[in-house]
């Protein structure tokens, strides 16, 4: 019973989060799992990718209610992840579990205080949005290779790429700030099938528990999802940016520093 609360637990605060920032649900699935559930790291970001293709659909969907997703910079940046996510699982299976760990938490951390620093710039990259028209040829290119990129790192640490294609999707495309987060929730749907099935296919995700905490996090998700429809875009970065933070450094003092 300790372990269905626990579960619980990570589904709501995973769907808060996916669905008022369309970041992955690794950074909650991946710490929790593997600290209070006691799954390896692999295991938790095999599971955490299976919490990424449940949650983000209702999410996805709550903005395509709200008009805020792209179906066009989506679906060439997923084409590009699809790949990159088998890349990257497959060389995560040749790290330790302690490495993985660590580099996960740092990369976290890292994630954390980018968004934070980045929070200053939004507004002018808004600007520059609403003047910019459909995408060209060039913006096609990149946001393939980009999305190769962002799927590369999907596969390695378990990340649904949903901020990693929100930070492309604002700072590289220059898409308005709602519709990246729209735009991110679909293309995560599409990145984490592929990056689950290359963990699944090695044996690395548990079924049971990603099942319970991505349906609590879909019902969770698109109360988040129209939140974020509502307030203001600064404010969603902080959240999410300490967040990480918070996240990484608990993970970092729990697992290799009182273990």
């Amino acid at each position: 019973m300790f372990a269905v609360f626990i579960m619980i637990i990570i589904g709501v605060l995973t769907g808060i989060l996916t669905g008022l920032t369309s970041a992955s649900g690794v950074v909650i699935v991946v710490p929790l799992t593997n600290m209070l559930l006691h799954l390896s790291v692999h295991h938790s970001i095999g599971t955490s990718l299976l919490v990424d293709v449940i949650a983000p659909l209702t999410v996805a969907y709550t903005y395509y209610r709200f008009g805020n997703i792209d179906i066009s910079s989506g679906f060439w940046i997923g084409l590009g992840t699809v790949t990159g996510a088998q890349t990257g699982s497959y060389f995560s299976s040749l790290i330790p579990d302690f490495g993985l760990g660590l580099f996960f938490a740092v990369t976290l951390f890292i994630s954390g205080i980018l968004i934070l620093k980045g929070g200053i710039n939004v507004e002018k990259r808004i600007k520059i949005s609403q003047e910019k028209g459909k995408m060209t040829f060039k913006d096609i290119s990149w946001a393939v290779i980009l999305g190769f990129l962002i799927g590369i790192i999907t596969g390695l640490l378990g990340a649904g790429g949903g901020i990693m294609i929100f930070l492309v999707l604002v700072f590289v495309l220059k898409y308005d700030i709602r519709k990246a987060l729209g735009t991110s929730a679909l293309i995560m749907v599409i990145t984490s099938i592929s990056g689950a099935i290359g963990y699944g296919i090695r044996g690395f995700v548990d079924y049971k528990i990603g099942l319970i905490i991505g349906i609590i996090a879909a019902v969770t998700g698109s109360f988040g999802a129209v939140i974020a429809n509502k307030v203001e875009e600064n404010t969603l970065k902080n959240i999410v940016g300490s967040t990480y933070i918070f996240l990484s450094l608990l993970m970092i003092t729990v697992k290799y520093v009182f273990s």
